[in-house]
């Protein structure tokens, strides 16, 4: 039977950065409230607890135990936004409390990527399915509201007269992540290629994707990866790291990528040829996060830049003050001609994904991004490491790609 909700109470795995940022963009969502949290942070969970209050969310009590987060009367769903090594985990411990009939969430979300490994990807997908749960995929750069608005005017009024876009290209670029747990090759999966390309092909292959098809339309042929580091295994840099972060990120012995670039082949129902193109990178230095989009076809393209904002302010070096992120993601500068994104959690696509992975597990809806979606997505993470550490393109089906871990996160 499919449970429904006039209200969807959401629990939170999880209380850092991109917590907040999804917590932000739920004041955008109607017929929801944010009930519970559990992280490993006291601190962090009552801060978050109260900026819920302070937003108007919902009375969030916070959970020393993520078994009583996922036991509680209050709790219809889970969004799992806790660090890449935690998640099959916190699966796992759903999957058990559901089977042992103490749990009453019926939904789950995750966010990107799904699993650092295509067979922990599987099994997230098991468990998800063998629980009984609805699931989403968080991949919010498919709900960007350029994308949303871009690829409907594509596939309208261009792709139906003159036929079907062939080329995405995707990129994503910043100075470098938050946390330390992003720059430890083990428990993060990887390096930028596991923390941003999952975005860039994920987004790339759905402008690619008719409207209303299966994302599965699309098969992936072949993948040829590179990857690099470019910035942040110079001395200098490499020393700024473990200042910030503590021994355990030491990018002098023991770096992950800074930069990957992919080109991926697919095939469409007929056979056509499509290709992506998608680049990412930790060694970007400019106003802040830049991700931008390309969709080509036979007679038309498309475009988006996150730093052309229609806002921008301009400030003298009279202008001083501490340093942060108000302007924009990931902000590099406080000083000069600055681009403003007046709402990063709408544009970015995180209001969208909210909204629609609320109405979804309220009306009893599978979501257009599900873990199946997560899986696919890792599948094609790793045949690019793969095929980076092989120097040769990788062709799909590749058996090998079950049990393959990259490089950077094999045990020491």
């Amino acid at each position: 039977m499919v449970e429904t909700r006039e209200r969807l109470r959401v629990g939170f795995v999880g209380s850092g950065f991109i917590a907040h940022f999804h917590l932000k963009s739920m004041v955008g969502v109607r017929n929801v409230d944010v009930t519970g949290v559990y992280s490993r942070s006291a601190e962090k969970r009552q801060r978050f607890a109260d900026a819920v209050t302070e937003q108007g969310l919902g009375a969030c009590r916070t959970h020393e135990t993520l078994e009583s987060l996922l036991e509680a009367d209050d709790v219809d769903a889970i969004w799992i936004l806790s660090p890449n090594d935690t998640r099959l985990d916190v699966m796992k411990a759903l999957h058990a409390a559901k089977k042992a009939g103490r749990s009453k969430v019926f939904a789950v979300a995750c966010e990107k990527p799904l699993a650092r490994t295509v067979a922990e990807a599987r099994e997230m997908v098991r468990l998800v399915e063998d629980a009984g749960l609805n699931h989403g995929y968080l991949e919010n750069q498919v709900f960007c509201t350029p994308v949303l608005r871009g690829k409907e005017i594509i596939w309208r009024r261009a792709a139906s007269t003159t036929g079907r876009p062939y080329l995405a290209r995707a990129a994503e670029e910043h100075s470098g992540p938050h946390e330390p747990w992003f720059w430890q090759g083990e428990r993060q999966g990887g390096g930028v290629l596991s923390d941003m390309m999952c975005h860039s092909v994920e987004v790339a292959r759905h402008l690619l994707t008719a409207p209303g098809a299966p994302r599965n339309s699309l098969k992936v042929k072949a993948v040829n990866g590179t990857v690099a580091n470019l910035k942040w295994t110079r001395p200098a840099y490499a020393e700024d790291l473990k200042s910030r972060f503590g021994a355990e990120v030491d990018y002098r012995n023991r770096p992950s990528e800074d930069f990957a670039r992919g080109t991926i082949e697919l095939e469409d129902e007929d056979g056509n040829q499509l290709m992506i193109e998608a680049t990412t990178s930790w060694a970007y230095v400019g106003a802040g996060l830049r991700i931008q989009l390309e969709l080509l076809g036979p007679e038309y393209s498309m475009e988006f830049n996150s730093l052309a904002t229609g806002l921008k302010v301009f400030m003298s070096r009279a202008v001083t003050g501490s340093e942060g992120e108000d302007l924009v993601e990931k902000q590099n500068a406080e000083q000069g001609l600055m681009p403003v994104l007046e709402d990063e959690a709408g544009i970015y696509g995180y209001t969208d994904e909210n909204r629609h992975m609320v109405e979804s597990f309220r009306t009893g809806e599978t979501p257009i991004e599900t873990f199946h979606d997560g899986l696919a997505v890792v599948e094609m993470l790793m045949g690019l490491y793969m095929s980076s550490e092989l120097g040769r393109t990788i062709r799909f089906p590749e058996p090998e790609l079950e049990d393959y871990v990259p490089v950077v996160a094999r045990p020491r």
